[in-house]
């Protein structure tokens, strides 16, 4: 047992809130899991102070221009590394794996990082240059799907340095009372059509935009009223996502004939809203795009989905594999098979799984297990929670 009281953990990371995201959501519960069972600093963007997890303390950085904000955050991360002398330092992404390899040696502390996808395999040549060296000469790796961790190795990480922790989700404690879910759809007008739903930024990967065209049609073939909602927006301080804006999705829906049957209801932060329209929904559709050089890593919003009881279809792509567990959360199909997706779907329409297998699945999943299992790969061991 590692006494948690003499542990030290140094985050360096650009995605934090006020930033959203999925990298961000990771990074915000890996500090507030760490917070539970160590002492931790972290160097982080400008207004991250404010909902940082208790226990947490923050130097901020300003966030733009990008230059200033490496530079920056390398002067405040060596000093804090030097006077504190943290046992690690711990990189949220690849984007900051250098600062966090030069904190550790000026303060004699272990480094590790955890990488999300596209900061393995971006296809640029100073990066590819300059931070994946930094990458390979790190304490650990933590990749968040098996399918990073590929990238990793094939960008030239020691394998023995590798280990897996999926990203984590929140359990809602107790169901949503009905009528909140039945409320809804009587403000939205949405009354007893099949929702299908879309959630997440709208980035080129995500296939939002092809969805609709190669999709979305064959579906309303067989089921007519069926309704596509989307919760979600372009991508805001994004360095490597390219936007499919809401009005090209709009006007290729218009151009398939299935515009009457596309609703965005915007960027959702609310909690309990958003809750509320994973239980209103019947299908989570998640089509991700193969796209070379910009993986999804793992697929997050996946296992948000389960954890309302909601079940998936995606393309098996990247770490999408890890996030849903064929016919039990959802069901995986080859990318680019726009009928077999229109099949799956309409097949979850006609015949649901069952909503207690698709929650025991998003339970595995748990933010506290997060917690223990990075515990354990950063430290080496079970470290003393106070339980």
């Amino acid at each position: 047992m590692i006494d948690a009281s003499k542990l030290r953990v140094l985050v360096v990371t650009r995605n934090m809130p006020p930033l959203w995201g999925g990298m961000e959501q990771l990074n915000w519960h890996m500090v507030d899991e760490l917070a539970k069972r160590t002492s931790v600093c972290v160097v982080g963007p400008d207004g991250s102070t404010e909902g940082i997890p208790d226990g947490a303390k923050v130097l901020e950085v300003s966030l733009q221009p990008l230059p200033w904000f490496l530079l920056n955050a390398s002067a405040k991360a060596i000093k804090l590394a030097r006077d504190w002398r943290p046992n690690i330092v711990v990189s949220g992404s690849g984007l900051t794996a250098p600062i966090a390899e030069w904190a550790a040696r000026a303060s004699g502390a272990k480094s590790a990082a955890y990488v999300h996808g596209l900061d393995v395999a971006v296809d640029n040549a100073l990066y590819r240059k300059l931070w994946i060296p930094s990458l390979r000469r790190m304490d650990c790796i933590v990749a968040n799907s098996q399918a990073t961790a590929q990238l990793a190795e094939t960008a030239g990480v020691d394998p023995a340095k590798i280990k897996i922790v999926h990203p984590g989700v929140v359990i809602p404690n107790h169901p949503m009372n009905g009528d909140v879910v039945a409320n809804l759809r009587l403000e939205k007008k949405w009354g007893k059509r099949p929702l299908l739903l879309s959630v997440g930024r709208l980035t080129s990967r995500k296939g939002l935009r092809e969805f609709v065209v190669e999709v979305l049609p064959k579906i309303l073939e067989r089921r007519p009223d069926a309704l596509l909602v989307v919760a979600g927006g372009p991508p805001t301080n994004s360095l490597h996502a390219k936007t499919q804006t809401m009005e090209s999705i709009r006007e290729a829906a218009a151009k398939a004939g299935v515009a009457d049957h596309l609703e965005f209801v915007g960027v959702i932060t609310d909690r309990a809203k958003l809750a509320s329209i994973y239980q209103a929904a019947d299908v989570h559709v998640f089509p991700v795009r193969d796209i070379p050089n910009d993986p999804e890593g793992f697929g997050m919003v996946a296992i948000e989905a389960a954890a309302h009881g909601l079940p998936t279809v995606a393309y098996a792509t990247g770490g999408v594999i890890d996030a849903v567990a064929e016919g039990v959360s959802g069901h995986l199909v080859p990318f680019g098979n726009s009928a077999a997706f229109a099949d799956a779907v309409l097949a979850l329409l006609a015949h649901p799984l069952p909503s207690e297998g698709i929650k025991a699945f998003a339970e595995r999943f748990d933010w506290g297990h997060f917690g223990d299992k990075i515990s354990a790969v950063l430290f080496g061991g079970q470290v003393n929670d106070g339980h």
